[in-house]
């Protein structure tokens, strides 16, 4: 057991893989999660709080590693996330990737663990500057301009979470990592807004359902595991029973359902399902007691592995066929079986099929709901899980193995691929028959059983009728075909109205800067043809002057000058 941060192995092994190549950097990549994994377990059986790496900044002591079992589940996800994203790269022969994936994944356990807001600016930043890499990594035009507009909003947030930390700094004279609130102070705030811009809120989500879907096969699923997940410990770190989270957070469960069904690109699609579930767990750090804090958590620990089969699962197909467009793809479960298989079971864990992942977390947050007296909530994430198994439970496996035979040419994926998604597919069944392995991980002490009869026929008619419901609009050709187009929702008002008001704005000034032009020019032609014309041989000084009216002028000015000399 090594009194070392979390972050550190993450960053040296990224110097090394500007050094190594082949197996050695592939040996290295894997290591450090693994070893760092086994470290973070002794240090969190050896006492319930720890905390070292304390430095000093002017009059700010600050602390780089701070663990309680909040931060230490999420630093296990992260480590484990970490290992089978490094797996499913095997085969990538990228260093920018690679680097900036290991130094991503670092950023992400330096913010978990930071024990001040400074320290949790630092690797906040860290953050957007190493991922918005793995955006720009796929060398597209499309790429490199998503990437910008990504990287703008996390720049953003990182202004605002810097601000509120002043104003905090010198309202408490302290910047500890703690409970914050919404008690109207400015700071409270700008540090919600900055936490809420990386957490996907509405109206701030579109550089996820953007650039995500850009990114490179394998750096799409680094992505998903990383970002997202620490503004949810930010939130729940700071904000817990922070009744807003609960509206907000039923908002983000609902509206992407209704992008995701229209939605032809299936990582765009997934990208979509992300935000829906980062509802879940809003709602349950915006309800605040400890089954609804547990349940937001869990089911932050059980979407990092679903999730990242899935977006492993459609990376496979776009690595294999080159296409990702569920309008483009089908029949593939003949060429590609065992991405199929593992893709369903992902698709099951998303869709809370009782024995798999999902189940075990997401019902914790709906009970949280009920038993606190929020029946509206409840049913909108009753809405929010049967539309969820519509657009990734079965529109994902649908479209891209089955649906129509697009007689592409395909296979399976490298064998370091496949491993990967099992060791996520082996996750989801794990956790899902036996949970209480994932329960004694959780913050609170909290007994519940998600496999009682009530929860099981619920979930079950739910999902029974759900696919009936898609069969019945497929066949009647009433389910919104695959095609060819791209989708903008709030995003159309950056991407479309301004960019057209500013083009039109030009445009005027364009105009009117020709008038002014042609205007002045014409001015000028106008002068000079004056004096031109006085000049000619018609004109008024070309004309012939007698001697005495010369005389009589130079009199005159003369008196002109002795007056005004008198004067």
């Amino acid at each position: 057991m090594f009194e070392v941060a979390p972050f550190i192995p993450f960053f040296v092994a990224a110097v090394l893989g500007l050094l190594l190549r082949g197996w050695l950097r592939a040996a290295v990549f894997i290591a450090v999660p693994v070893l760092g994994l086994a470290n973070l377990w002794l240090l969190g059986t050896s006492s319930a709080s720890i905390e070292f790496g304390h430095y000093s900044i002017l009059d700010f002591n600050l602390l780089l590693f701070k663990a309680d079992k909040l931060s230490l589940l999420f630093g296990y996800l992260f480590h484990i996330a970490a290992l089978i994203s490094v797996i499913y790269a095997l085969h990538v022969r990228d260093t920018l990737q690679q680097v900036a994936s290991m130094l991503y994944a670092g950023s992400a356990l330096g913010a978990v663990f930071a024990g001040d807001l400074l320290t949790l600016f630092i690797f906040w930043e860290l953050l957007a500057l190493t991922s918005v890499f793995l955006v720009w990594a796929r060398r597209s035009g499309r790429a490199y301009v998503a990437g910008l507009r990504y990287f703008t909003l996390h720049i953003l947030s990182g202004l605002l979470l810097l601000g509120g930390i002043i104003f905090y700094a010198q309202t408490h004279g302290s910047l500890e990592f703690g409970p914050i609130g919404l008690d109207g102070t400015a700071y409270g705030w700008m540090i919600f807004l900055a936490f809420g811009i990386k957490c996907a809120f509405p109206f701030f989500h579109n550089w996820l359902t953007d650039a995500y879907p850009e990114s490179t096969p394998t750096g799409t699923v680094f992505l998903s595991a990383f970002t997202t997940k620490v503004a949810v410990y930010a939130l729940a770190r700071s904000y817990p029973g922070t009744e807003l989270l609960v509206y907000i957070g039923a908002t983000m469960a609902c509206f992407p359902i209704f992008y995701a069904v229209i939605e032809n690109d299936l990582r765009r699609v997934l990208a979509y399902s992300l935000i829906n579930q980062l509802g879940f767990m809003v709602v349950g750090i915006g309800i605040g007691t400890s089954l609804a804090i547990n349940g937001a958590v869990a089911h932050a620990f059980n979407d990092v592995i679903f999730k990242g089969l899935l977006f492993m699962s459609m990376g496979a197909v776009l690595h294999v066929t080159g296409k990702i467009n569920g309008s483009e793809l089908g029949g593939l479960y003949k060429k590609m079986p065992k991405t199929t298989v593992l893709c369903i079971i992902g698709a099951a864990s998303i869709s809370a099929f009782p024995l798999f992942s999902g189940f075990v977390s997401k019902s914790m947050v709906m009970s949280a709901a009920i038993k606190n007296g929020h029946d509206w909530v409840w049913l909108i994430l009753l809405f929010a899980s049967a539309g969820v198994f519509h657009h990734a439970g079965i529109k994902i496996p649908y479209f891209a193995f089955f649906a129509h035979d697009a007689k592409l040419p395909a296979r399976e994926p490298p064998v370091n691929m496949l491993l990967a998604m099992s060791i996520a597919a082996a996750l989801c069944l794990t956790i899902g028959i036996y949970p209480q392995a994932l329960y004694s991980l959780l913050p609170y002490e909290t007994p519940y059983t998600p496999y009682d009869v009530t929860h099981v026929l619920t979930q079950l008619q739910l999902l029974f009728f759900s696919a009936l419901a898609f069969v019945w609009l497929n066949l009647r050709h009433l389910y919104p075909p695959e095609l060819p187009s791209v989708n903008l929702d709030v995003e159309w008002i950056y991407r479309r109205l301004v960019p057209d008001a500013m083009r039109a704005l030009f445009n005027r000034l364009f105009a009117l800067d020709d008038r002014l032009r042609s205007a002045a020019v014409g001015g000028v032609e106008r002068l000079v043809e004056g004096v031109a014309s006085h000049h000619r041989a018609d004109g008024v000084m070309a004309r012939n002057w007698l001697t005495g009216s010369m005389v009589a002028g130079v009199v005159m000015l003369l008196g002109v000058y002795l007056v005004l000399g008198w004067v």
